[in-house]
């Protein structure tokens, strides 16, 4: 019999329309429910539980039936699976809390299921520890009950009911339901049907008025008759609970853990043959040993989980050149054509999400160029521009989109790598080198060493790269773009706004010498009037640039208004207006109609206001070879060691972005090939070098937002909490191939319309990517819950595993990870960022050697893992 139970919750209905009928229309219902589980839920010889929750509707509304002798009842029965006590912290600390107060009634004499839960009650009312001073318990009775709220009237006569639990209380006016609302029962599926465990019945019931959590079991002298599925019950568990609980110390959990216990029949007779109540505690303790025992062997091989450590890797699997990459050829070429039609032909079509998914990558990937391009163009004095950027993102962008291993990665140029390029810039100038020469040398250095790594299948080594270190460098990258926006902002502050406040001293004294006596705001005044002449000078000529606040508060009001348009749009889809297929557009459009409103807002509505814009200086060639010949051995040799640090940036980057890409989460079903692709970028990245164009790599958040845009997702509720779950995504080539050749067909509108969109436009477009980036991200979600209540804790898998008090602990360590990789990675000293890929590469043994020193390996495993 095997022990990997579920719950099981069902929909049904009681229909009665006469005394006599009732029986034969629950009996038919009945025999609906075996054949409806055996077909499409239940196999094998599995126990389960189920939870059986009766809702009654109110009184109002029944009572205009009451005359024709029908009343309605809702059923709902789902699945629970059995607790985990090997893994589910929760349950041995609900069994230590029942042990701490235990209120074990033995040989209880009472034969009605009315007379027992009242001796239960009173048990908790006369028991000091259990002491509940603004609870009343014949409320609590009646709440046990469907019938709860509807007073009883006259003297009846009371039957038995083919339901759970119970009673069917008949009076000369009308007809009433007497049943359990809330229970869990075991039931073991067969071929043959389903057989309910009838010796135990768990009673669960949420009560406002209650401070605590309470459990009180109690052993039957006999067996006991109470209707179709208990019919010979021994033993009661009564569990009640406030309704402001956290998601793991519910009403409903706390009895998941002893129905788990009592779920076992051998458990059930050692509990029989106990005297006395130590005697049955400790049968309970023997119990949850066992069970803790029993679950260790098979949570270990579950699926889905992280083994508690990497498979050692063995210098053999280094030494086999070529093997990741033959591997990587042979898992995808099979399914190369696919990627072409997938979507395209057959029946599952899906035009409009690639076209809606091609917009949105086309502006994902060119927008990016245009900043970074602008940021280069300003540090290397125009031997890099915008437009080289461009032609480097298209060329690049549409070889990786024709020839990778995983297609659904974005290649761009990023913020790290311009700072790469700043530090080279700087050497050639304080050494007197060739820029374009020392360039090319680096990026081929570089090449070089990334080929090395996938020849000799460095790739495996992200293997120990766990899921917690990963989304450490995620969280980083999504630092760096909320950083590079404010920098921005910050420098239209300091152009615009300070110096416009001062930059005419003389005008403004002699303004409010002027003016001595008027008791109004004569720097407001002479703000507006330094304003105005100095936009007429502007028109004149004698001024190249517009100072005025109001160029600077424009910017900061574009930018929050593209991230606030983008990430309104981005939510759209889950709120109730339209129809779902165009909120799903407008969702996947977010970030195109955030940047073009915002642009037409700042270049076209408020045209008379100067914004700042990036400089385009247009190229005499764009395909000029590098004189690599130029630079001595000297010069040869230390461009080796800035290569290396930049492979040890792209190794990292690449494999990094790979593997969030491919989480199992994203459902991805065609396989990966690190090897390959780590290959296909260094000879990508040989061709830029030469040729003076900037370097790319695998870029995040833009991968995995690209493989959200294609994905197909759904909403499930758990607990009160709604998640988010990908079905399937449409793994495809086209999206990347039309974006990146649409961003080489922008070349045609430089300098114009492109240079219409405002800097600030750029800037907020770097918040949207760092707001969307952090879904999913487990690091975020458990630093929120630092500022969360309990109750509002979501029912995750570490939240069950893991205690508390040890989730912050790691928690804490992980952001002290985060500010070392912050403070080397945004040093103000160029030399000190350039190590920073060393610091992710030292997370590893931090992970494996340092934190199980201060947490249980376990339960860093049980973090780490997917779910």
């Amino acid at each position: 019999m095997s022990r990997n139970g579920y719950f099981f919750e069902e929909s049904g209905y009681l229909k009665c329309d006469t005394d006599d009928g009732c029986e034969a229309k629950e009996e038919t219902g009945g025999e609906e429910l075996f054949d409806a589980v055996n077909s499409s839920i239940v196999s094998g010889d599995s126990i389960r539980f189920f939870v059986n929750v009766n809702l009654e509707v109110p009184p109002n509304a029944a009572a205009e039936s009451e005359s024709a002798g029908c009343v309605l009842l809702h059923t709902s029965r789902k699945y629970l699976k059995l607790k985990n006590f090997e893994e589910e912290v929760r349950a041995h600390r609900d069994l230590d809390g029942f042990l701490a107060r235990a209120s074990i009634i033995l040989d209880e004499t009472a034969t009605s299921l009315d007379d027992v839960l009242r001796e239960m009650l009173k048990h908790f009312a006369e028991d000091p520890e259990n002491m509940e001073p603004s609870c009343n318990f014949e409320k609590i009775m009646s709440t046990l009950f469907t019938d709860s709220g509807t007073p009883r009237e006259g003297n009846g006569t009371h039957d038995v009911s083919e339901s759970t639990g119970m009673n069917i209380q008949t009076c000369t006016s009308h007809l009433k339901f007497h049943l359990l609302s809330d229970t869990i029962q075991g039931v073991t599926a067969t071929v043959t049907g389903v057989q309910y465990q009838q010796s135990w019945l768990c009673i669960i019931c949420t009560i406002k008025s209650l401070q605590r959590r309470h459990v009180c079991i109690s052993r039957l002298e006999r067996p006991q008759n109470w209707g179709e599925n208990s019919c010979e019950v021994r033993f009661v568990i009564l569990v009640l609970a406030p309704p402001k609980m956290k998601s793991t110390k519910t009403a409903t959990e706390v009895g998941r853990t002893f129905a788990t216990m009592f779920s076992d029949i051998t458990f059930r007779q050692k509990l029989l043959e106990t005297k006395t109540e130590e005697e049955f505690k400790e049968a309970l303790v023997h119990q949850r040993h066992l069970l803790t025992v029993v679950n260790q062997r098979p949570s270990a091989m579950s699926d889905g989980h992280k083994s508690h450590g990497p498979k050692p890797l063995k210098l053999h699997e280094f030494l086999n050149v070529g093997k990741g990459i033959s591997d990587d050829i042979a898992r995808r070429f099979p399914v190369y054509a696919l990627d072409f039609t997938d979507g395209v032909i057959g029946n599952n079509k899906a035009i409009g999400k690639y076209i809606t998914t091609m917009i949105f990558l086309y502006f994902a990937c060119l927008l990016p160029s245009i900043a970074f391009g602008s940021l280069n163009d300003e540090n290397t004095r125009g031997a890099i521009d915008v437009q080289k950027t461009i032609v480097g993102q298209c060329i690049g962008g549409l070889l990786y989109a024709l020839f990778s291993g995983q297609p659904l990665v974005v290649l761009l140029t990023t913020a790290p790598l311009a700072l790469y390029i700043n530090v080279i810039r700087g050497i050639c100038d304080d050494y007197n080198l060739d820029f374009s020469a020392f360039y090319a040398w680096t990026g081929l250095w570089n090449s070089f060493f990334l080929v090395m790594y996938s020849l000799f299948n460095f790739s495996l080594l992200m293997k120990l790269f766990k899921r917690s270190t990963e989304e450490i460098i995620a969280l980083f990258i999504s630092i760096t773009f909320v950083l590079d926006a404010f920098k921005g902002i910050i420098k239209v502050f300091k152009k615009y706004y300070y110096h416009g406040r001062t930059g005419d001293s003389y005008l403004e004294k002699a303004r409010t010498d002027a003016i001595p006596s008027l008791g109004i705001n004569t720097t407001f005044l002479m703000n507006s009037s330094v304003s105005r002449s100095m936009s007429l000078e502007n028109q004149t000529g004698t001024h190249d640039v517009h100072y005025g606040r109001e160029t600077a508060v424009l910017s900061l009001m574009l930018m929050l208004g593209t991230l606030w348009l983008g990430h309104t749009l981005y939510q759209f889809k889950k709120s109730p207006y339209l129809h779902a297929r165009v909120r799903e557009i407008l969702s996947d459009c977010a970030l195109p109609i955030s940047v073009l409103t915002f642009s037409a807002v700042g270049s076209y509505i408020f045209k008379e206001i100067e914004m700042s814009k990036f400089n385009y200086n247009p190229s005499e060639s764009l395909f000029v070879l590098a004189p690599v010949q130029s630079l001595s051995i000297g010069s040869v040799m230390s461009a080796m060691g800035l290569g290396f640090l930049l492979s040890m940036l792209f190794f990292i980057e690449q494999n990094i972005v790979a593997s969030l890409t491919n989480a199992p989460e994203n459902r991805l079903v065609k396989g990966t090939a690190y090897h390959w692709d780590l290959l296909l970028v260094a000879l990508i990245n040989t061709g830029l070098s030469i040729f003076g164009l900037p370097w790319i790599h695998a870029a995040f958040p833009h991968s995995p937002m690209h493989v959200r845009a294609l994905a197909y997702v759904e909403e499930r509720v758990e607990n009160g909490h709604i998640y988010e779950t990908i079905v399937s995504v449409k793994e495809t080539r086209l999206t990347s191939l039309v974006a990146n050749f649409l961003v080489g067909l922008s070349l045609l509108l430089l300098p114009f319309p492109l240079q219409w969109i405002p800097k600030p436009v750029l800037y907020g477009l770097f918040l949207y990517i760092a707001l969307t980036s952090i879904d999913g991200n487990q690091l975020f979600e458990r630093v929120a819950l630092l500022l969360k209540e309990q109750t509002a804790y979501p029912p995750t898998h570490y939240i069950r595993r893991v205690p508390q008090r040890k989730i912050h602990y790691f928690t804490g360590l992980q952001v002290l990870q985060l500010l070392i990789l912050c403070g080397f990675g945004m040093s103000p000293l160029p030399y000190m960022k350039m190590i920073f890929p060393l610091i992710m590469i030292g997370m590893i043994p931090i992970r494996y050697n340092l934190l199980p020193r201060i947490i249980e390996a376990k339960y860093l495993d049980a973090m780490d893992a997917e779910h």
